[in-house]
This record gives C-alpha cells, structure tokens and sequence, in this order.
C-alpha cells in the first residue's frame, strides 16, 4: 500500500458520500490561495466529525486548532439553532481568513472564534462559564497535547466525547527512542490518557489522503 493508493481511496469515497459543496471548497481554496499549511481535516474526516456530532446531539462544541475553518464549519452545521462551536486559533491571520469563511458559509452567527495561545484562552473559558462542552476536537500544535488533555476534561461535560487528531505521527510514537518534540509530547499525551481516571479512551491509526495517523477518542465519565 503507498500514498497514491490511500490518496486515489479517500478521493473515491469523497466523491461517494461528500459532494461538492462551495462553502467547504471555498475554505480549501482560500488555504491554498493564501498558502497556509493543508494541514485541515479531510473531506471524509470532516463528515465523520459531523455524523458524531449529529449522533450525539451536541450543542456546544470546542474546538483548539482552527486554521482556516474547516472542521469547524463541519461542527457548527452539526449543532442545532441556538448551540455554538467555541474554536481557538493562534495565528491571527489564520484568524481573519477562517472568520471570512465562515460567514461565506452562513455559519458566523453559531461560531465563537478566539484568537490567541490555546493555553491563554481556556483559563478564561473556564473562568466565565463557557463550557461545559458536549464535543471538544483537539487539533492543535501537537507539543500543547498533554496540557490540553486536563483542559479539555474540566470544560467538558460527563458522557462528552473528546477527539484529539494526529496521535500515530506516521507511527513514530511506538519508537522511545524518538528525538522529535512533538513525537514525544503525544507519546505524553498518550500514556496520561492510558492512565486517566476520569474518561474511557482509545486510539485508532488511520490511512487517507492526509498520510498516515490516527486520532484519539475518549469519553469523559
């Protein structure tokens, strides 16, 4: 199996279950016009993300990593009239071209963009009441995990799901011996969710369009 295969089965189901559709399209095509890292959320990953948070019947979401807005204008069509995605996004740039997507989308009134360091924001989450969250997708800088994984669980309310995106690393989280810092803050992650108490976990390799990975999944008991 190589790139090309996983990459040709992943466009496949894309254009089985995840028509065109402009305002997600036009969020891919402002990432590339603007040159921003294709680091998003595939088109299949972006549906499993709203058939969860459809299934769960979720009305508030957070999200830390926006980019261009992407996954999160997945998640604000899954949240009902009246619920809200709260998403953190470091990069002020980035900022300004994913709140331009999301009212293109006819999202903006639902999505809650704050700009800054993830680990800056969430204190104040938490100090005004913000949460608590039926949804939280971790995607971020991959060094931040293990502190975020506290975080998450204080803003999310019991029986949430929490998701935290590229966790495998192309598989170099099995190597110990491995140098690279964001390698060894998800092995952290990795074990401190192994030995959480308060949450029922897993984690799942993936292979598509975006390589090889995985995410974690975990419910907050």
């Amino acid at each position: 199996m190589t790139q090309d295969r996983w990459t040709a089965v992943d466009t496949y189901l894309a254009g089985l279950f995840v028509p065109p559709d402009p305002a997600l399209d036009g969020v891919l095509q402002s990432i590339a016009a603007a040159d921003l890292p294709t680091i998003s959320v595939s088109p299949n990953q972006g549906k499993l993300l709203f058939i969860l948070a459809k299934a769960m019947g979720v009305r508030h979401v957070l999200e830390l990593g926006t980019l261009a807005g992407y996954s999160t204008i997945w998640l604000a069509r899954a949240v009902p009239p009246g619920g809200s995605v709260v998403t953190i996004e470091v990069d002020p740039r980035h900022a300004e071209i994913a709140r331009a997507n999301f009212a293109r989308a006819g999202m903006a009134d639902r999505i809650d963009l704050r700009v800054g360091a993830a680990l800056d924001v969430l204190p104040g989450l938490a100090a005004g009441n913000a949460g608590p969250f039926d949804l939280i997708f971790i995607d971020a800088d991959k060094v931040g995990y293990p502190d975020y994984l506290g975080w998450s669980i204080k803003l999310a309310r019991p029986g949430a799901l929490i998701l935290a995106d590229n966790v495998i690393r192309d598989g170099a989280v099995a190597d110990p011996a491995s140098k690279d810092a964001s390698v060894l803050a998800v092995r952290r992650f990795n074990e401190m969710l192994a030995n959480e108490p308060r949450v029922i976990a897993t984690a799942i390799q993936t292979v598509g369009a975006k390589g090889y990975d995985g995410f974690a999944a975990f419910l907050v008991t």
